[in-house]
């Protein structure tokens, strides 16, 4: 096999994903992007990662499709000959107005879910066999509102809550080859919240740092250094989620 270990980050053109795609590389790590839509994003995280000295394939891919990720498997195979780390990050949510349970779309409903729940499952079962063969690890993007109730869209938190058990459910059935853990952000600076929270962004964003215990919100970099501690460290510990939230969760 080749010396240089092999990563595969879904969602990987903009936040959470591009994150953790550019700390792989820092680590030394040759890294697959996946994205669906993103495509210019997804080029210039690549372009980025490379600068870095990794070797990048980026992969279009919708990760509801079972066809599409077998493929993508396949080409990830072809590219770097192993697979020694999954990063699930691809995700969706869907547009309601808090407490009007009337509000939500049932077409959305499922697309959040085949995205974010079948998608992770999928991803990873195709990933296994090459997984196994390098004794590596998953890592999986939950989130905070899948251990506790909010303002979020019902079936984006049941989804995160459904990553919950997956996580742990998967590490269950993959040990002791494969390690599976989550990581569970908090309220996070970006893109993804500015489209949440609208208008309200700057002020909502404010009094969360304000109530959190390390006065600031989470960054899409602090959720890949936990990715990276799961990776490289924490050799004994697999159906963990951790949160990052800077303390709030603990203290309210």
């Amino acid at each position: 096999m080749p010396s240089r270990k092999a990563a595969l980050v879904t969602g990987a053109a903009t936040g959470i994903g591009a994150a953790a795609v550019l700390a792989l590389a820092r680590a030394g790590f040759d890294v697959a992007l996946n994205y669906n839509s993103s495509e210019a994003a997804a080029g210039k995280t690549a372009a980025a990662a490379q600068k870095l000295g990794a070797r990048t394939l980026l992969v279009r891919c919708d990760v509801s499709d079972e066809a599409g990720v077998r493929a993508m498997l396949g080409s990830v195979e072809k590219e770097f000959q192993r697979l020694d780390v999954l990063v699930n990050n691809a995700g969706t949510t869907a547009a309601w107005k808090p407490k009007d349970l009337e509000s939500l779309s049932l077409e959305d409903w499922d697309r959040v879910f085949a995205v974010n729940v079948r998608g992770l499952f999928q991803v990873s079962r195709a990933a296994v066999p090459l997984l196994r063969k390098s004794e590596g690890c998953i890592v999986n993007t939950a989130s905070i509102v899948g251990l506790r109730p909010g303002p979020q869209p019902l079936p984006y938190a049941a989804s995160k809550a459904a990553v919950v058990n997956l996580t742990r459910t998967l590490a269950w059935n993959l040990g002791p080859e494969i390690r599976v853990n989550a990581v569970a952000p908090g309220w996070m600076e970006g893109d993804w919240m500015k489209r949440m929270l609208k208008d309200n962004y700057d002020d909502l964003m404010g009094k969360r740092a304000k109530a959190t215990p390390l006065k600031r919100v989470v960054t899409a970099d602090d959720v890949a250094e936990t990715i990276m501690s799961l990776i490289q460290g924490n050799r004994f510990v697999t159906g963990e989620v951790i949160v990052i939230d800077g303390g709030f969760a603990s203290s309210t």
